[in-house]
């Protein structure tokens, strides 16, 4: 990690599961490529921990290990959150901190927010300004609250500055930079595993995708906690994957949920190709090259926007309503109907293309850089 300027506290940046390491990723290397370098800290929370994935995805992002990780493991959001903030304030004491930078709307974001606005630390929120409108979803409360606490908020489309001036804030504050999760994908593509190969690694016949074949995730917990959502969606993708075959990465709340309710052995069937979690790497390669991606993923939607592949997101609503009006989005609902209309649409007429929006180029992350570090010199706060 970065030791320049060594008598200056370092900008912790924080991490605690795995969409944010593909933000904080450009990030840290933009920092590093600063002139003169910026000095951080990379924290990871443990928020969301698998040594094995972990591991895998630091390396897939060319992320460095995490200077600190806080080990806080899973929890209730109350717990979860309460327990970062208790073992983060030790790391500000240890190292200092010009500022605290957080990413995305986990419960690490808002817990290092909190701790970092409470002790006069600058907050600097990256994908700020994010709105569902949804306030049952917990990374709604996490975006809405992070927002309000930070100093400096970076901004991936120009709606989220509506948004951020409707809760009064000081538009000032706003800075549209792009979205650095595009960073990261434009970088790793070159890297990208075919699906080929990685049906091969299974043990599975690449050829079952020759014809063309979808990706599917599904993880939130307001489709895959109750029977009665998650039931009638396995069987819409039974019937689809009649069609199209299917490749599902099995998030691990999903497969422990499927189980429960007696529903696992119904992903059992013609085409419907069950595959454990992938690395970045390897989703990338999925994607790349699919007729379509169904996913209730928020980072997937701006990924799929990114490669112009049709994506149809199995929710009521999205906080990246670019990827809808601009890229390749569709929102289906959890209507079992809805969605295999909007399969069956793609299929018929090869689905949204799109376009690349505004400052979506790879280039995001040096965009923060070169701001952050005038924004510093500009507004440092006596401790």
């Amino acid at each position: 990690m970065n030791t320049e300027a060594a008598g200056q506290a370092p900008i912790l940046c924080v991490v605690g599961a795995r969409p944010n390491y593909m933000k904080m990723a450009p990030i840290i290397r933009a920092f590093a490529a600063h002139d003169p370098a910026l000095r951080c800290l990379l924290v990871h929370t443990g928020q969301h921990y698998d040594s094995a994935m972990n591991d895998r995805l630091f390396a897939d992002l060319d992320l460095p290990a995490p200077d600190v990780n806080l080990g806080v493991g899973s929890a209730s959001h109350a717990v979860q959150t309460a327990e970062v903030m208790r073992r983060f304030e030790p790391v500000i004491d240890e190292h200092g901190a010009r500022a605290v930078l957080v990413v995305g709307d986990v419960n690490s974001t808002l817990a290092c927010a909190l701790v970092a606005a409470k002790r006069n630390i600058p907050v600097i929120h990256v994908e700020a300004g994010l709105r569902s409108y949804d306030r049952r979803m917990p990374e709604e409360i996490n975006r809405v609250l992070t927002d309000q606490l930070a100093d400096l908020l970076y901004t991936t489309e120009r709606s989220a500055h509506d948004n951020l001036a409707r809760e009064g804030i000081d538009p000032a504050r706003a800075v549209f930079v792009g979205n650095v999760m595009i960073d990261s994908l434009f970088a790793s593509l070159p890297r990208a595993v075919p699906a080929e190969a990685l049906l091969r690694g299974a043990g599975l016949d690449p050829q079952v995708l020759a014809g063309g074949y979808g990706v599917v995730t599904l993880h939130r917990p307001s489709n895959v906690d109750r029977a009665e959502v998650v039931g009638p969606l396995v069987e819409a993708l039974r019937e689809i994957a009649r069609r199209l075959p299917l490749v599902l990465a099995l998030h691990p709340r999903t497969r422990n949920n499927l189980e429960r309710f007696g529903l696992l052995g119904r992903l059992d069937a013609p085409g419907m190709i069950v595959l454990p979690p992938q690395g970045y790497l390897e989703m990338l390669g999925l994607m790349s090259r699919a007729v379509m991606v169904l996913t209730d993923s928020g980072g997937i939607q701006e990924e799929t926007t990114a490669l112009g592949v049709p994506c149809l997101t199995i929710r009521e609503n999205t906080e990246r309503p670019i990827t809808v009006e601009q890229g390749t989005n569709t929102l289906v609902g959890i209507d079992p109907q809805a969605l295999m209309a909007g399969v069956d649409d793609i299929l018929r007429h090869g689905g949204k293309r799109g376009r690349a929006p505004e400052l979506w180029d790879g280039r995001a992350a040096g965009r923060i850089a070169a701001h952050l570090a005038g924004w510093l010199d500009q507004h440092e706060r006596p401790r």
